[in-house]
């Protein structure tokens, strides 16, 4: 009885993260993530290391902002898959503005920016915690037939989240690159899809 307890609660709980979004992507369970409790990654993989209870607040819903739940259990991350030439990734958008939906002034630099400026924010894994410091570099993102460079300003944070600081929104997911709308501009996209799948390299 025990154990079909137990196999019923990890049904239920494949099943909610399966359905899960965070910042405005879905998070897949058995293609891109992994259900367990260890930090690590292989084969461009990131596994969960743990989870977030959630709590609301005062969330700004723009560029179709996630805001937490009370209760609710999100998924954290303290990796990112290996950086490649063409490195996978989710672009979701963001404002880097004072007031906008990214909360507080950016992690890198310590300071607001405009919408019209090509920045974004990378997951933690691939911002620092890869052994690379990324903070004030160039990286150049490929998507929709068209490549841009843009400045990597901000963590969107993997591990944290759910509080006025991270504009009560979930954690990200282990492969988001968060970008401006100037950076949604040059690559041609609508700001309405709000998630699309691009690749993205180190200048």
């Amino acid at each position: 009885m025990a154990n079909l307890k137990k196999l019923l609660a990890m049904f239920a709980l494949l099943m909610f993260l399966s359905h899960l979004r965070v910042h405005g992507v879905s998070v897949s369970v058995g293609s891109s993530a992994n259900v367990t409790t260890e930090s690590s990654h292989s084969r461009g993989r990131c596994h969960i290391s743990g989870f977030l209870h959630g709590k609301s607040g005062d969330c700004k819903r723009d560029h179709g902002s996630v805001c937490c739940k009370d209760g609710h259990r999100y998924p954290r991350f303290r990796c990112s898959p290996p950086v490649s030439a063409d490195t996978p990734a989710i672009l979701t958008l963001n404002s880097f503005a004072r007031g906008g939906d990214g909360g507080g002034k950016s992690f890198c630099d310590n300071r607001f920016h405009k919408d019209t400026e090509l920045v974004v924010a990378l997951s933690t894994g691939w911002l620092r915690l890869d052994g690379k410091r990324r903070c004030n570099k160039m990286i150049r993102i490929n998507g929709n037939g068209r490549a841009v460079l843009a400045k990597v300003v901000d963590e969107c944070d993997s591990v944290y989240g759910c509080d006025a600081e991270h504009n009560f929104e979930p954690p990200c997911p282990y492969n988001d690159v968060d970008a401006s709308p100037a950076v949604w501009k040059a690559l041609g996209l609508k700001e309405a899809i709000g998630v699309f799948k691009i690749t993205w390299s180190d200048v």
